[in-house]
């Protein structure tokens, strides 16, 4: 395995002083603003910062990680379910190979059902010399529509069954591409990686809590330290439209209303709540490049992570035995951003934009409207009463 986490507690208590120094600081510049007016961006040294963390990933993170067994060792998984959206490619793809092999029961929620049971098909074959058969199930999920997710989710919440881990791995990053929207009305970056699976991750706590100890894993990126959420233009339908901007705001969302689901969820209730950053990856998600870039970022291939050493964070985050214990002692400690894992399955610090509480409070709070959710659904939904989804029409039990 990677390490012992609970080793690794005291650089992140340095790093989380110096964070929540920087945060406080930010407090103070905010407070000046908020006379001016509304904050609409990031700071200059917070959005360089955050470039500087983007370039040092990409020419370093092959350095850091080297450490790290290809492919991960994962730990006996025989009874264990888990969701895995987006697994057809890319790091999704290499994440349910894995887990099946370690013996989970994976459910592979997917817009294209033929290609999983086609993987599903292959993989058995490869391993019919073992005559292991593998615990794969194929789910149809399609992120660009809220009412596929609460389709879904109903659905396996209807079995009464329990749900261990779930990984929100789908996402796209459509660059150079032009704005669009999906059919619920939201820009497509911030539904697709931050909506729907902040949607799914809701209305799946009731069998969540029937598999406790729980994971819910969302892969986010390096890319969120230069965004920033206005939660009055999350669509960002009153500024100029940049792909990388979209991307790297909807990554930022999805880290601050994790962080506010982590400090909300009861300790007993047994649900942690991680993001895990897979690094710089050759994926699919690469595939909305100009031509001329897609070239070149084939070209440099020792910078890149390849889907299987992409996987690693998010696998130790879902199975490694540790990860309960260091989650708990974050909300033990009122650490205010929820568990994050870099690619080489160490702790890492979220940008200070992640750390402002004010803003994440704000973020949880928007976020729940536009996914059809009332403001006291996660109390509902723990005490295990039925809440209505204005996505749906039917309510999540």
């Amino acid at each position: 395995m990677a390490g012992d986490l609970r080793q690794r507690r005291a650089p992140l208590e340095d790093a989380g002083e110096g964070a929540s120094s920087a945060a406080a600081g930010n407090g103070k510049e905010e407070a000046a603003e908020g006379k001016r007016g509304k904050r609409e961006a990031l700071g200059w040294l917070e959005w360089g910062r955050g470039w500087m963390a983007i370039v040092g990933e990409f020419f370093f993170q092959r350095i850091a990680a080297s450490h790290l067994a290809n492919p991960l060792e994962l730990p006996p998984l025989q009874g264990v379910s888990i969701v895995v959206t987006g697994a057809t490619s890319g790091i999704g793809l290499e994440m349910a190979r894995q887990l099946l092999q370690a013996g989970a029961h994976v459910v592979m929620a997917v817009r294209r059902p033929k290609v999983a049971q086609e993987l599903i098909q292959k993989w058995q074959n490869e391993s019919s010399e073992t005559g292991t058969p593998l615990n794969a199930e194929v789910m149809e999920l399609d992120l660009l529509s809220l009412d596929s997710v609460v389709k879904f989710a109903d659905a396996w919440n209807a079995r009464m069954a329990p749900l261990h881990v779930l990984i929100n791995n789908a996402g796209i990053f459509a660059i150079g591409e032009p704005q669009r929207f999906s059919k619920d009305g939201h820009e497509e970056h911030m539904q697709v990686n931050h909506l729907a699976p902040a949607l799914l991750a809701m209305l799946l706590i009731p069998s969540l809590l029937r598999g406790s100890p729980s994971r819910i894993v969302n892969v986010n990126s390096i890319m969120h330290t230069v965004g920033f959420v206005d939660t009055e233009d999350m669509n960002l339908r009153k500024q100029k439209y940049r792909s990388w901007l979209g991307y790297s705001n909807s990554k930022l969302a999805q880290v601050k209303f994790s962080s506010m689901l982590h400090k909300r969820i009861p300790a007993e209730a047994g649900i942690n709540v991680i993001c895990a950053s897979p690094g710089i990856v050759d994926t699919n998600v690469a595939r909305d490049l100009p031509k001329v870039v897609v070239a070149a970022y084939h070209l440099i291939p020792y910078f890149i992570f390849d889907a299987q050493e992409g996987s690693r964070s998010t696998l130790f985050a879902a199975s490694d035995p540790q990860v309960p214990e260091y989650c708990e002692m974050l909300k033990s400690e009122d650490w205010p951003v929820c568990a994050c894992i870099s690619y080489d399955c160490n702790p890492m610090n979220a940008s200070e934009e992640a750390h402002n509480l004010e803003t994440s409070q704000l973020v949880w709070e928007k976020t729940l409207e536009m996914i059809g959710l009332p403001p006291d659904a996660l109390e509902k939904l723990i005490a295990g009463e039925s809440v209505h989804c204005r996505y749906g029409q039917q309510e999540a039990e």
